[in-house]
Order: structure tokens, then C-alpha cells, then sequence
């Protein structure tokens, strides 16, 4: 079989940041890295978890969300997939610093944690889901569309 485009990037080599990963026709699909891959620590699970229903609720209510396709984790538990449609690398990348600040500042109740809503939902942490959108928030602060090229 042929190696998929994302096996073709030296993880050794990213750092925490927003990339173009793939682009197919008008859907661009960012690659939302929090730690170096290889490089504990990874994101905890319920932190994880948590993070994905708080941004993926923002997203999806944003003055943008009719361009919003998805935000969900990676498996390797190093980020986010952020698949959009229609708009600007600047208006993603705002986007997604948004989410990151509503993220960290969150408080009360998680959207969508209830047995009914979701399947895992007794495993969420909150206050580690806002520490590490805190350190994404951090990495996003003045990030342009120039970084979103994978390195070489």
C-alpha cells in the first residue's frame, strides 16, 4: 500500500504548533500539535477528551461554523485534527486561538457529558483540559500562516 501523506512527516522533527496538513479540493485539513511527538508527555486522555468537547463546541459556534468540518483528537494523543472548508489560514489559525482561550478559561459544566451525549463520559478533566489549551494558547499568540508548513 502507499504510504499516507501524514507517515511522510518527520515527527521527530515537529514542534508544538499549527500545520497544513493535507489539502483536498476546498477542505484543509490542520494538523493542531500540542507536544512533540516521541517526547513524553503526552496528553492525559480525559484531558484530551475534555479539550475536544470544549473546542469542538466553540468552533462549531462560531460566526464561522457553517466552514467548520471537524476537531477531534489524534490517536498518537499529540493534538487535534481541525478540518475546515471557505476559509482564510488566518481566519483558522484565529480560530483556533479562540478556542484555545475559551478552552482555558472555561468554567462549569462540560457540553455534552452525560451517558446519552457521549460514550465516554466519565472521563473528562477540566482542569487539565484548561492547562493544556492554556500552553496551545501560548503557542498560537502571533502564530502566521508562514509556520503552518511542516519542517523540512
Amino acid at each position: 500500500m502507499e504510504k499516507i501523506a501524514s507517515f511522510q512527516i518527520n515527527h521527530n522533527t515537529l514542534q508544538p504548533g499549527m500545520y497544513i496538513s493535507r489539502v483536498d479540493g476546498d477542505v484543509v485539513t490542520y494538523d493542531v500539535r500540542f507536544v512533540r511527538p516521541n517526547q513524553p508527555p503526552f496528553l492525559p486522555t480525559p484531558a484530551m477528551h475534555t479539550i475536544e468537547h470544549l473546542a469542538a463546541t466553540y468552533v462549531r459556534n462560531s460566526p464561522l461554523k457553517e466552514h467548520i468540518l471537524y476537531f477531534g483528537p489524534m490517536g498518537c494523543r499529540t493534538g487535534f485534527y481541525f478540518l475546515t472548508r471557505g476559509i482564510s489560514h488566518e481566519q483558522a489559525i484565529g480560530l483556533m486561538a479562540q478556542a484555545m482561550a475559551f478552552t482555558a478559561a472555561y468554567e462549569g459544566a462540560i457540553p455534552g457529558v452525560s451517558a446519552e451525549e457521549c460514550g465516554n463520559w466519565l472521563e473528562h478533566d477540566l482542569d487539565g483540559a484548561r492547562l493544556w489549551a492554556a500552553s496551545m494558547q501560548k503557542v498560537l499568540e502571533n502564530y502566521t500562516e508562514d509556520a503552518l508548513q511542516y519542517p523540512n
